[in-house]
């Protein structure tokens, strides 16, 4: 019989750890992340676009945009009067903590309230790792379908609330929003759930609540 080692927890411990000092850090900071996780394509920078434009006359936002190539992510937030910086992974398809940190210390956060880290599109590598964030969120779109819960559990068992974007396209898919939301709460009864369109606006309130109401409870 084979020798086996396991290396996963002994791998994931260090960053564990740097992610909880990160995230006390930002708290001192006065500074709310968010780590955005979904497939690509999924309406990430379109939803964060949204975002920015609704909410940047009260509250100041930067966006750290993970990709294995290309600076189009960064340049289109930057075009918003938000702050971003582009991070590449050099082929890894997820963030860390110490990746993280170091995006972070790329820019000028002193007048910054929330910060987002566009995580790489991916549905399984950034489930596992922590990285330092105060919430996760994971997106899924409408055109991915009702069933990506069912296919990727680990995904929608970690995240703190789940956004469906792309809602004004539901009527050209076969998609079962209460299905949906069935198959995420047996998962992860205690996820928040919002429906959005970030073109049209739907469910875009609610959304950028959640937001304001979570940064009030984590930074005091």
């Amino acid at each position: 019989m084979a020798r086996v080692i396991e290396l996963h927890k002994s791998v994931t411990e260090s960053n564990d750890k740097d992610a909880d000092q990160l995230r006390k850090e930002l708290k001192e900071k006065g500074l709310f992340l968010i780590n955005l996780m979904s497939s690509p394509g999924s309406g990430k920078t379109t939803l964060l676009s949204r975002t920015i434009t609704d909410m940047k006359p009260e509250v100041e936002i930067a966006v750290l945009e993970a990709d294995i190539e290309s600076d189009v992510d960064a340049e289109r937030i930057e075009a918003l009067g938000a702050k971003s910086i582009q991070v590449h992974t050099d082929g890894m398809c997820h963030m860390d903590a110490g990746m993280t940190r170091a995006g972070l210390e790329g820019m000028d956060l002193s007048e910054v309230q929330i910060a987002f880290l566009e995580n790489v599109g991916n549905l399984i590598c950034p489930a596992e790792f922590d990285t330092g964030a105060h919430k996760n969120v994971m997106i899924l779109s409408v055109p991915e379908g009702d069933d990506k819960p069912l296919k990727y559990p680990l995904m929608f068992s970690m995240c703190d609330a789940l956004v469906i974007t792309k809602t004004d396209t539901m009527s050209y898919f076969s998609f079962d929003i209460k299905k949906c939301i069935e198959h995420v709460k047996k998962l992860n009864p205690d996820v928040e759930i919002f429906p959005v369109s970030a073109k049209t606006g739907e469910g875009m309130r609610d959304w950028e609540d959640y937001l304001k109401r979570n940064m009030a409870a984590i930074l005091g």
